[in-house]
Protein backbone atom coordinates (compact mmCIF):
# COMPACT_ATOMS: atom_id res chain seq x y z
CA UNK A 1 0.00 0.00 0.00
CA UNK A 2 1.33 3.53 -0.75
CA UNK A 3 2.77 5.86 1.83
CA UNK A 4 2.00 9.62 2.02
CA UNK A 5 4.69 11.88 3.05
CA UNK A 6 4.36 14.48 5.24
CA UNK A 7 4.84 18.24 4.04
CA UNK A 8 7.89 19.80 6.07
CA UNK A 9 7.40 21.19 8.84
CA UNK A 10 9.19 24.36 9.94
CA UNK A 11 8.99 22.90 13.34
CA UNK A 12 7.40 21.12 16.24
CA UNK A 13 6.34 23.39 19.22
CA UNK A 14 5.23 21.87 22.37
CA UNK A 15 3.04 23.58 25.41
CA UNK A 16 4.59 22.54 28.45
CA UNK A 17 2.00 24.64 30.49
CA UNK A 18 -1.11 23.48 32.19
CA UNK A 19 -4.28 23.89 30.08
CA UNK A 20 -5.58 26.72 30.47
CA UNK A 21 -9.42 27.31 29.34
CA UNK A 22 -9.72 29.73 26.39
CA UNK A 23 -11.20 33.32 27.59
CA UNK A 24 -14.72 34.00 26.18
CA UNK A 25 -14.99 37.52 24.53
CA UNK A 26 -16.72 40.71 26.13
CA UNK A 27 -19.03 41.58 23.89
CA UNK A 28 -19.82 44.36 26.04
CA UNK A 29 -16.24 46.13 25.21
CA UNK A 30 -16.69 48.56 22.37
CA UNK A 31 -13.59 47.21 20.78
CA UNK A 32 -14.74 43.56 20.87
CA UNK A 33 -18.18 44.80 19.19
CA UNK A 34 -15.95 46.88 16.60
CA UNK A 35 -14.36 43.41 15.38
CA UNK A 36 -16.90 41.22 15.76
CA UNK A 37 -19.29 43.73 13.66
CA UNK A 38 -16.12 43.96 11.11
CA UNK A 39 -15.90 40.12 10.65
CA UNK A 40 -19.40 40.26 10.15
CA UNK A 41 -19.03 42.42 6.90
CA UNK A 42 -16.11 41.00 5.76
CA UNK A 43 -17.79 37.20 5.91
CA UNK A 44 -20.94 38.73 4.74
CA UNK A 45 -18.74 39.46 1.35
CA UNK A 46 -17.98 35.92 1.42
CA UNK A 47 -21.23 34.12 1.21
CA UNK A 48 -22.26 32.26 -1.65
CA UNK A 49 -18.93 30.83 -3.01
CA UNK A 50 -18.46 27.11 -3.87
CA UNK A 51 -16.34 24.76 -1.88
CA UNK A 52 -15.19 21.53 -3.33
CA UNK A 53 -14.88 17.84 -1.73
CA UNK A 54 -11.40 17.35 -0.51
CA UNK A 55 -10.06 13.54 -0.89
CA UNK A 56 -6.86 12.59 -0.32
CA UNK A 57 -5.56 16.55 -1.48
CA UNK A 58 -7.74 16.33 -4.47
CA UNK A 59 -10.44 19.01 -4.89
CA UNK A 60 -13.65 17.51 -6.16
CA UNK A 61 -16.89 18.86 -7.75
CA UNK A 62 -19.43 17.25 -8.36
CA UNK A 63 -23.18 17.17 -10.22
CA UNK A 64 -25.28 17.67 -7.29
CA UNK A 65 -24.75 19.90 -5.13
CA UNK A 66 -25.56 20.78 -0.85
CA UNK A 67 -27.39 24.46 -0.29
CA UNK A 68 -25.83 25.89 2.84
CA UNK A 69 -28.51 28.62 3.76
CA UNK A 70 -28.71 31.14 6.56
CA UNK A 71 -31.85 30.52 8.64
CA UNK A 72 -32.36 33.85 9.82
CA UNK A 73 -32.22 34.61 5.73
CA UNK A 74 -33.14 31.51 4.15
CA UNK A 75 -32.85 33.52 0.60
CA UNK A 76 -29.49 33.84 1.38
CA UNK A 77 -26.35 31.11 0.64
CA UNK A 78 -23.88 30.56 3.07
CA UNK A 79 -22.00 27.95 0.84
CA UNK A 80 -22.59 26.21 -1.84
CA UNK A 81 -21.19 22.37 -1.31
CA UNK A 82 -20.31 19.44 -3.33
CA UNK A 83 -22.61 16.20 -2.25
CA UNK A 84 -20.94 12.92 -1.82
CA UNK A 85 -22.33 10.04 -2.98
CA UNK A 86 -21.71 6.09 -2.65
CA UNK A 87 -19.50 6.55 -5.91
CA UNK A 88 -17.27 8.46 -3.29
CA UNK A 89 -16.94 6.09 -0.54
CA UNK A 90 -14.04 3.66 -2.15
CA UNK A 91 -12.26 7.00 -2.80
CA UNK A 92 -12.27 8.10 0.39
CA UNK A 93 -11.89 5.27 2.13
CA UNK A 94 -8.65 4.49 -0.10
CA UNK A 95 -7.47 7.93 0.56
CA UNK A 96 -7.89 7.82 4.29
CA UNK A 97 -5.88 4.09 4.83
CA UNK A 98 -3.06 5.02 2.23
CA UNK A 99 -2.88 8.24 5.07
CA UNK A 100 -3.17 5.91 7.75
CA UNK A 101 0.32 4.15 7.05
CA UNK A 102 2.10 7.15 7.49
CA UNK A 103 -0.12 9.07 9.50
CA UNK A 104 0.10 6.03 12.31
CA UNK A 105 4.13 6.16 12.72
CA UNK A 106 4.07 10.22 13.00
CA UNK A 107 5.43 10.85 16.39
CA UNK A 108 2.76 12.03 18.85
CA UNK A 109 4.87 14.95 19.23
CA UNK A 110 4.14 16.25 15.59
CA UNK A 111 0.70 15.13 15.88
CA UNK A 112 0.14 17.35 19.37
CA UNK A 113 2.00 19.97 17.34
CA UNK A 114 -0.02 20.23 14.55
CA UNK A 115 -3.15 20.70 16.92
CA UNK A 116 -1.48 23.19 18.87
CA UNK A 117 -0.83 25.62 15.03
CA UNK A 118 -4.36 24.89 14.70
CA UNK A 119 -5.47 26.42 17.69
CA UNK A 120 -2.99 29.40 17.16
CA UNK A 121 -4.75 29.74 13.93
CA UNK A 122 -8.00 29.88 15.08
CA UNK A 123 -7.33 32.46 17.51
CA UNK A 124 -6.05 34.76 14.74
CA UNK A 125 -9.27 34.34 13.06
CA UNK A 126 -12.16 33.88 16.02
CA UNK A 127 -14.27 36.58 15.06
CA UNK A 128 -14.39 35.42 11.72
CA UNK A 129 -15.13 32.12 12.80
CA UNK A 130 -17.95 33.37 14.87
CA UNK A 131 -19.16 35.44 12.03
CA UNK A 132 -19.75 31.75 10.07
CA UNK A 133 -21.40 30.76 12.69
CA UNK A 134 -23.63 33.76 13.60
CA UNK A 135 -24.90 32.85 9.48
CA UNK A 136 -24.46 29.26 8.98
CA UNK A 137 -26.57 28.18 12.05
CA UNK A 138 -28.11 31.34 13.75
CA UNK A 139 -25.90 31.68 16.87
CA UNK A 140 -25.44 35.15 18.46
CA UNK A 141 -22.57 36.80 19.31
CA UNK A 142 -21.74 34.93 22.99
CA UNK A 143 -23.36 31.78 21.52
CA UNK A 144 -20.91 31.85 18.33
CA UNK A 145 -18.16 32.96 20.70
CA UNK A 146 -18.27 30.02 22.95
CA UNK A 147 -18.33 27.49 20.10
CA UNK A 148 -14.96 28.72 18.84
CA UNK A 149 -13.78 28.72 22.40
CA UNK A 150 -14.23 25.69 22.95
CA UNK A 151 -12.87 24.36 19.60
CA UNK A 152 -9.85 25.88 20.80
CA UNK A 153 -9.77 24.13 23.92
CA UNK A 154 -10.24 21.05 22.38
CA UNK A 155 -6.82 22.07 20.19
CA UNK A 156 -4.87 22.54 23.87
CA UNK A 157 -6.39 19.54 25.63
CA UNK A 158 -6.45 16.68 23.29
CA UNK A 159 -2.76 17.63 22.42
CA UNK A 160 -1.67 17.54 25.50
CA UNK A 161 -3.46 14.34 26.70
CA UNK A 162 -2.11 12.72 23.92
CA UNK A 163 1.35 13.60 24.79
CA UNK A 164 0.45 12.41 28.28
CA UNK A 165 -1.13 9.08 26.93
CA UNK A 166 2.02 8.30 24.96
CA UNK A 167 4.02 8.71 28.71
CA UNK A 168 2.41 6.18 30.38
CA UNK A 169 4.00 3.74 32.81
CA UNK A 170 2.93 0.52 34.47
CA UNK A 171 2.94 0.40 38.08
CA UNK A 172 4.50 -2.81 38.03
CA UNK A 173 7.57 -4.08 36.51
CA UNK A 174 8.36 -8.22 36.46
CA UNK A 175 12.03 -9.37 37.24
CA UNK A 176 14.04 -9.41 34.46
CA UNK A 177 11.72 -7.46 32.25
CA UNK A 178 10.79 -3.95 30.77
CA UNK A 179 7.00 -4.18 30.46
CA UNK A 180 5.46 -1.04 28.44
CA UNK A 181 1.65 -0.30 27.59
CA UNK A 182 1.28 1.49 24.39
CA UNK A 183 -1.89 3.62 23.07
CA UNK A 184 -1.89 2.99 19.22
CA UNK A 185 -4.59 4.33 16.83
CA UNK A 186 -7.86 2.20 15.87
CA UNK A 187 -7.54 3.16 11.78
CA UNK A 188 -10.29 5.05 9.75
CA UNK A 189 -13.05 6.71 11.61
CA UNK A 190 -16.08 8.10 10.42
CA UNK A 191 -17.03 11.18 12.04
CA UNK A 192 -20.41 12.33 11.69
CA UNK A 193 -21.36 15.85 13.59
CA UNK A 194 -24.41 17.54 14.36
CA UNK A 195 -25.40 21.30 13.16
CA UNK A 196 -26.21 23.04 16.56
CA UNK A 197 -22.00 22.77 17.53
CA UNK A 198 -20.72 22.59 14.38
CA UNK A 199 -17.22 23.87 14.60
CA UNK A 200 -16.40 22.45 18.55
CA UNK A 201 -18.33 19.23 18.19
CA UNK A 202 -17.27 18.68 14.56
CA UNK A 203 -13.67 20.01 15.21
CA UNK A 204 -13.49 17.94 18.61
CA UNK A 205 -14.35 14.53 17.57
CA UNK A 206 -12.16 14.93 14.69
CA UNK A 207 -8.93 15.99 16.26
CA UNK A 208 -9.20 13.53 19.11
CA UNK A 209 -8.90 10.77 16.00
CA UNK A 210 -6.23 12.35 14.50
CA UNK A 211 -3.86 13.61 17.11
CA UNK A 212 -3.91 9.46 17.86
CA UNK A 213 -3.14 8.73 14.91
CA UNK A 214 -6.26 7.79 13.35
CA UNK A 215 -7.25 9.12 9.50
CA UNK A 216 -10.62 10.43 9.08
CA UNK A 217 -13.74 10.08 6.51
CA UNK A 218 -15.54 13.63 7.68
CA UNK A 219 -19.52 14.41 6.82
CA UNK A 220 -20.35 17.19 8.22
CA UNK A 221 -24.24 18.14 8.95
CA UNK A 222 -25.85 19.52 5.67
CA UNK A 223 -27.07 22.06 7.47
CA UNK A 224 -23.79 23.36 8.73
CA UNK A 225 -20.78 21.27 5.94
CA UNK A 226 -19.30 25.25 6.13
CA UNK A 227 -17.66 25.77 9.06
CA UNK A 228 -16.07 22.75 8.24
CA UNK A 229 -15.14 23.67 5.16
CA UNK A 230 -13.14 26.61 6.75
CA UNK A 231 -12.05 24.13 9.55
CA UNK A 232 -10.34 21.64 6.83
CA UNK A 233 -8.72 24.92 5.50
CA UNK A 234 -7.17 26.09 8.72
CA UNK A 235 -6.00 22.07 9.01
CA UNK A 236 -4.10 22.10 6.00
CA UNK A 237 -2.91 25.71 6.39
CA UNK A 238 -1.22 24.01 9.89
CA UNK A 239 0.63 21.07 7.55
CA UNK A 240 -1.93 18.28 7.76
CA UNK A 241 -0.91 15.31 5.58
CA UNK A 242 -3.02 14.81 2.57
CA UNK A 243 -5.74 12.05 3.41
CA UNK A 244 -5.64 12.19 6.83
CA UNK A 245 -9.06 13.88 7.05
CA UNK A 246 -10.92 13.99 3.76
CA UNK A 247 -14.08 16.60 3.77
CA UNK A 248 -16.99 14.61 2.55
CA UNK A 249 -20.36 16.28 2.98
CA UNK A 250 -23.07 14.22 1.60
CA UNK A 251 -26.57 12.80 2.32
CA UNK A 252 -26.91 10.38 5.62
CA UNK A 253 -28.76 8.10 3.77
CA UNK A 254 -26.63 7.56 1.41
CA UNK A 255 -23.20 8.04 1.85
CA UNK A 256 -23.25 8.52 5.23
CA UNK A 257 -25.15 4.87 6.05
CA UNK A 258 -21.93 3.79 3.38
CA UNK A 259 -19.05 5.04 5.15
CA UNK A 260 -20.58 3.24 8.12
CA UNK A 261 -21.04 -0.45 6.74
CA UNK A 262 -17.58 -0.23 5.15
CA UNK A 263 -15.73 -3.43 6.18
CA UNK A 264 -12.83 -1.21 6.54
CA UNK A 265 -14.21 1.80 8.71
CA UNK A 266 -12.69 1.23 12.11
CA UNK A 267 -14.93 3.42 14.19
CA UNK A 268 -17.76 5.75 13.81
CA UNK A 269 -17.63 9.04 16.33
CA UNK A 270 -21.32 10.90 15.91
CA UNK A 271 -23.83 13.15 17.81
CA UNK A 272 -27.08 13.48 16.43
CA UNK A 273 -30.34 12.33 17.36
CA UNK A 274 -31.09 9.37 18.96
CA UNK A 275 -32.92 7.41 15.82
CA UNK A 276 -29.51 7.74 13.79
CA UNK A 277 -27.37 7.18 16.14
CA UNK A 278 -29.34 3.95 17.00
CA UNK A 279 -28.68 2.48 13.10
CA UNK A 280 -25.53 3.54 13.46
CA UNK A 281 -24.71 1.47 16.34
CA UNK A 282 -26.85 -1.50 14.69
CA UNK A 283 -24.81 -1.25 11.25
CA UNK A 284 -21.94 -0.91 13.13
CA UNK A 285 -22.67 -4.16 14.80
CA UNK A 286 -23.28 -6.45 11.82
CA UNK A 287 -20.40 -8.25 10.77
CA UNK A 288 -19.54 -7.78 6.69
CA UNK A 289 -17.16 -9.86 5.15
CA UNK A 290 -13.52 -8.66 5.28
CA UNK A 291 -14.17 -7.16 8.31
CA UNK A 292 -10.93 -7.88 10.58
CA UNK A 293 -12.71 -6.28 14.32
CA UNK A 294 -15.30 -4.64 16.35
CA UNK A 295 -16.20 -1.57 15.16
CA UNK A 296 -16.31 0.91 17.54
CA UNK A 297 -18.87 3.34 18.17
CA UNK A 298 -18.60 6.53 20.50
CA UNK A 299 -22.27 8.23 20.27
CA UNK A 300 -24.18 11.37 21.54
CA UNK A 301 -27.70 11.25 20.60
CA UNK A 302 -29.22 14.21 22.70
CA UNK A 303 -31.48 14.52 26.34
CA UNK A 304 -34.48 15.22 27.90
CA UNK A 305 -32.88 17.50 30.35
CA UNK A 306 -34.10 18.35 33.62
CA UNK A 307 -33.54 21.28 35.99
CA UNK A 308 -35.00 20.42 39.70
CA UNK A 309 -36.00 23.94 41.36
CA UNK A 310 -37.15 22.71 45.38
CA UNK A 311 -38.99 24.29 47.68
CA UNK A 312 -35.88 26.37 49.37
CA UNK A 313 -33.84 27.65 46.02
CA UNK A 314 -32.70 30.86 45.51
CA UNK A 315 -35.91 31.53 42.96
CA UNK A 316 -34.17 34.44 41.13
CA UNK A 317 -30.71 32.00 40.68
CA UNK A 318 -33.18 29.60 39.38
CA UNK A 319 -35.23 31.23 37.02
CA UNK A 320 -32.13 32.31 35.49
CA UNK A 321 -30.57 28.95 35.02
CA UNK A 322 -33.63 27.87 33.77
CA UNK A 323 -34.28 30.52 31.09
CA UNK A 324 -30.65 30.66 29.85
CA UNK A 325 -30.52 26.61 29.57
CA UNK A 326 -34.04 26.18 28.03
CA UNK A 327 -33.37 29.17 25.45
CA UNK A 328 -29.80 29.82 25.01
CA UNK A 329 -29.13 29.33 20.96
CA UNK A 330 -32.73 28.60 20.84
CA UNK A 331 -32.54 25.35 22.92
CA UNK A 332 -31.15 23.56 20.02
CA UNK A 333 -28.11 22.30 22.32
CA UNK A 334 -28.78 18.29 23.60
CA UNK A 335 -28.14 19.86 27.04
CA UNK A 336 -30.74 22.46 26.80
CA UNK A 337 -33.20 22.53 30.02
CA UNK A 338 -36.66 21.56 28.29
CA UNK A 339 -38.16 20.35 31.63
CA UNK A 340 -38.65 22.25 34.93
CA UNK A 341 -39.63 20.29 37.61
CA UNK A 342 -40.96 22.84 40.60
CA UNK A 343 -41.95 22.22 43.90
CA UNK A 344 -45.70 23.10 44.33
CA UNK A 345 -45.26 25.23 47.24
CA UNK A 346 -43.10 27.86 45.12
CA UNK A 347 -44.56 26.92 42.05
CA UNK A 348 -46.42 30.22 41.04
CA UNK A 349 -43.86 32.43 42.13
CA UNK A 350 -41.53 30.61 40.10
CA UNK A 351 -43.82 30.59 37.14
CA UNK A 352 -44.99 34.24 37.41
CA UNK A 353 -40.87 35.30 37.66
CA UNK A 354 -40.31 33.07 34.69
CA UNK A 355 -42.63 34.91 32.61
CA UNK A 356 -41.40 38.16 33.01
CA UNK A 357 -37.55 37.01 32.24
CA UNK A 358 -38.96 35.20 29.49
CA UNK A 359 -40.61 38.18 27.44
CA UNK A 360 -37.41 40.14 27.82
CA UNK A 361 -35.35 37.50 25.25
CA UNK A 362 -34.94 39.35 22.63
CA UNK A 363 -35.91 37.26 18.82
CA UNK A 364 -34.09 38.31 15.56
CA UNK A 365 -31.30 38.25 13.15
CA UNK A 366 -28.37 37.02 15.32
CA UNK A 367 -25.76 39.36 12.96
CA UNK A 368 -27.76 41.87 15.01
CA UNK A 369 -26.50 40.20 18.16
CA UNK A 370 -30.54 39.46 19.63
CA UNK A 371 -30.75 37.07 22.26
CA UNK A 372 -31.99 34.30 20.06
CA UNK A 373 -31.76 34.15 16.51
CA UNK A 374 -33.63 31.41 14.21
CA UNK A 375 -34.09 27.59 14.07
CA UNK A 376 -31.90 25.63 12.22
CA UNK A 377 -34.70 25.01 9.57
CA UNK A 378 -38.15 24.78 7.83
CA UNK A 379 -38.52 21.04 9.16
CA UNK A 380 -37.64 21.93 12.35
CA UNK A 381 -39.54 24.64 12.70
CA UNK A 382 -42.59 23.01 11.46
CA UNK A 383 -42.13 19.97 13.96
CA UNK A 384 -41.62 22.88 16.92
CA UNK A 385 -44.86 24.17 16.31
CA UNK A 386 -46.46 21.16 16.09
CA UNK A 387 -45.31 20.35 19.48
CA UNK A 388 -46.58 23.39 20.57
CA UNK A 389 -49.84 23.00 19.80
CA UNK A 390 -49.65 19.64 21.72
CA UNK A 391 -48.34 21.63 24.70
CA UNK A 392 -51.26 24.05 24.48
CA UNK A 393 -53.90 21.03 24.60
CA UNK A 394 -52.31 18.90 27.69
CA UNK A 395 -50.90 22.07 29.64
CA UNK A 396 -51.06 26.02 30.21
CA UNK A 397 -49.70 28.54 27.57
CA UNK A 398 -47.54 30.67 29.91
CA UNK A 399 -45.32 32.94 27.26
CA UNK A 400 -45.26 32.77 23.06
CA UNK A 401 -46.33 30.08 21.35
CA UNK A 402 -46.08 31.00 18.37
CA UNK A 403 -43.40 32.35 14.95
CA UNK A 404 -42.30 36.02 16.28
CA UNK A 405 -44.20 38.33 14.48
CA UNK A 406 -42.48 40.64 11.62
CA UNK A 407 -39.61 38.42 11.58
CA UNK A 408 -39.63 38.48 7.89
CA UNK A 409 -38.54 35.02 5.66
CA UNK A 410 -36.65 33.36 8.93
CA UNK A 411 -36.94 30.89 10.80
CA UNK A 412 -37.88 32.39 14.02
CA UNK A 413 -39.83 31.67 17.22
CA UNK A 414 -41.01 33.12 20.35
CA UNK A 415 -39.72 31.83 23.40
CA UNK A 416 -42.25 29.37 24.79
CA UNK A 417 -43.27 28.32 28.66
CA UNK A 418 -45.82 25.86 28.75
CA UNK A 419 -46.80 25.08 32.50
CA UNK A 420 -48.90 22.13 34.46
CA UNK A 421 -47.79 19.53 31.78
CA UNK A 422 -48.13 16.23 33.38
CA UNK A 423 -45.28 13.58 33.78
CA UNK A 424 -45.19 10.91 30.98
CA UNK A 425 -46.89 13.08 28.61
CA UNK A 426 -45.78 13.71 25.31
CA UNK A 427 -43.43 16.80 25.53
CA UNK A 428 -42.18 15.60 28.90
CA UNK A 429 -40.62 12.69 27.13
CA UNK A 430 -39.80 13.60 23.90
CA UNK A 431 -36.54 15.88 22.32
CA UNK A 432 -37.88 18.97 20.85
CA UNK A 433 -34.77 20.51 20.23
CA UNK A 434 -36.31 23.99 20.20
CA UNK A 435 -36.91 26.99 22.53
CA UNK A 436 -39.92 25.18 24.24
CA UNK A 437 -39.82 24.82 27.97
CA UNK A 438 -42.57 22.24 29.73
CA UNK A 439 -43.04 22.91 33.60
CA UNK A 440 -44.22 20.48 35.85
CA UNK A 441 -45.30 20.87 39.59
CA UNK A 442 -43.61 18.07 42.14
CA UNK A 443 -45.09 17.48 45.49
CA UNK A 444 -41.61 16.95 46.76
CA UNK A 445 -37.85 16.31 46.21
CA UNK A 446 -38.75 13.02 46.19
CA UNK A 447 -41.15 13.27 43.34
CA UNK A 448 -39.16 15.81 41.57
CA UNK A 449 -36.24 13.17 41.55
CA UNK A 450 -38.74 10.55 40.16
CA UNK A 451 -40.36 12.60 37.80
CA UNK A 452 -36.73 13.47 36.47
CA UNK A 453 -35.20 10.32 36.23
CA UNK A 454 -38.42 9.11 34.49
CA UNK A 455 -36.93 9.42 30.63
CA UNK A 456 -34.73 7.61 28.67
CA UNK A 457 -32.52 9.61 28.35
CA UNK A 458 -29.48 10.61 30.78
CA UNK A 459 -27.46 13.71 29.78
CA UNK A 460 -27.55 16.71 31.94
CA UNK A 461 -29.46 17.70 34.51
CA UNK A 462 -29.30 20.78 37.53
CA UNK A 463 -30.41 20.99 40.81
CA UNK A 464 -31.40 24.65 43.12
CA UNK A 465 -31.20 23.75 46.34
CA UNK A 466 -29.98 25.16 49.56
CA UNK A 467 -29.85 21.70 51.31
CA UNK A 468 -26.69 19.92 51.59
CA UNK A 469 -28.74 16.39 52.27
CA UNK A 470 -30.81 17.25 49.14
CA UNK A 471 -27.51 18.38 47.32
CA UNK A 472 -26.01 14.95 48.40
CA UNK A 473 -29.00 12.77 47.31
CA UNK A 474 -28.79 14.23 44.00
CA UNK A 475 -25.36 13.17 43.18
CA UNK A 476 -26.47 10.02 44.45
CA UNK A 477 -29.80 9.45 42.66
CA UNK A 478 -30.25 11.81 39.47
CA UNK A 479 -29.17 9.23 36.73
CA UNK A 480 -27.61 11.90 34.12
CA UNK A 481 -23.96 11.98 32.98
CA UNK A 482 -23.10 15.55 33.55
CA UNK A 483 -25.50 16.73 36.74
CA UNK A 484 -24.79 20.47 37.75
CA UNK A 485 -25.82 21.97 41.01
CA UNK A 486 -27.49 25.52 41.57
CA UNK A 487 -26.43 26.76 38.24
CA UNK A 488 -27.77 25.85 34.71
CA UNK A 489 -27.60 22.49 32.95
CA UNK A 490 -25.59 23.99 29.57
CA UNK A 491 -22.13 25.36 29.19
CA UNK A 492 -20.19 22.14 29.76
CA UNK A 493 -16.03 23.71 30.26
CA UNK A 494 -13.85 21.99 28.49
CA UNK A 495 -11.21 20.10 30.88
CA UNK A 496 -14.02 20.88 34.02
CA UNK A 497 -16.83 19.00 32.62
CA UNK A 498 -16.17 16.08 31.16
CA UNK A 499 -19.11 15.62 28.70
CA UNK A 500 -21.08 12.74 27.53
CA UNK A 501 -24.63 10.93 28.98
CA UNK A 502 -26.62 7.90 30.22
CA UNK A 503 -29.15 5.63 28.43
CA UNK A 504 -30.05 6.68 25.00
CA UNK A 505 -28.55 9.97 25.62
CA UNK A 506 -25.44 7.63 24.22
CA UNK A 507 -22.55 5.76 24.79
CA UNK A 508 -20.83 8.38 27.84
CA UNK A 509 -17.86 9.48 26.04
CA UNK A 510 -16.80 12.38 28.41
CA UNK A 511 -15.58 14.54 25.26
CA UNK A 512 -13.57 17.40 26.75
CA UNK A 513 -11.94 14.98 29.42
CA UNK A 514 -9.23 13.03 30.26
CA UNK A 515 -11.02 9.65 29.11
CA UNK A 516 -11.64 10.74 25.93
CA UNK A 517 -8.86 9.56 24.05
CA UNK A 518 -9.08 6.20 24.99
CA UNK A 519 -12.00 5.69 22.91
CA UNK A 520 -10.31 6.67 19.70
CA UNK A 521 -6.82 4.21 20.65
CA UNK A 522 -6.96 0.58 21.68
CA UNK A 523 -3.83 -0.46 24.71
CA UNK A 524 -0.97 -2.68 23.41
CA UNK A 525 1.41 -3.79 26.54
CA UNK A 526 5.02 -5.33 25.72
CA UNK A 527 7.05 -7.25 27.93
CA UNK A 528 10.18 -7.75 26.64
CA UNK A 529 12.80 -9.71 28.66
CA UNK A 530 16.42 -8.04 29.14
CA UNK A 531 19.82 -9.39 30.53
Amino acid sequence: MATVEAPTRPHIRLHQGAFVNEPLTDFSKDENARKMREAIDKVRGQLGREYELIIGGKRIKTQDKIKSINPAKPSQIVGLHQKAGKEHVEPAMNAALSAFESWRYTSVEERASLLFRVGDLLRECKFEFNAWLVFEVSKNWAEADADIAETIDFCEYYGREALRLSKVKLDVQMPGERDSLFYIPLGVGAVIPPWNFPSAIMAGMTLASIVSGNTVILKPSSDSPTIAAKFVELLEEAGMPDGVVNFCPGAGASFGNAVVAHPKTRYIAFTGSREVGLDINKSAATHAPGQLWIKRTILEMGGKDAIVVDADADLDSAVEGVAQSAFGFQGQKCSACSRAIVDERIYDKFLEKLKVRVEKITVGDPAENTNMGAVINEGSMKTILEYVEQGKKDGRLISGGNRTPNAGEGYFLQPTVIADIPPKSKLEQEEIFGPVLTVTKSRNFDHALEIANDTEFGLTGAVYTKSKEKISRAIREFHVGNLYINRKCTGATVGAHPFGGFNMSGTDSKSGGPDYLYLFTQGKAVGEKIG
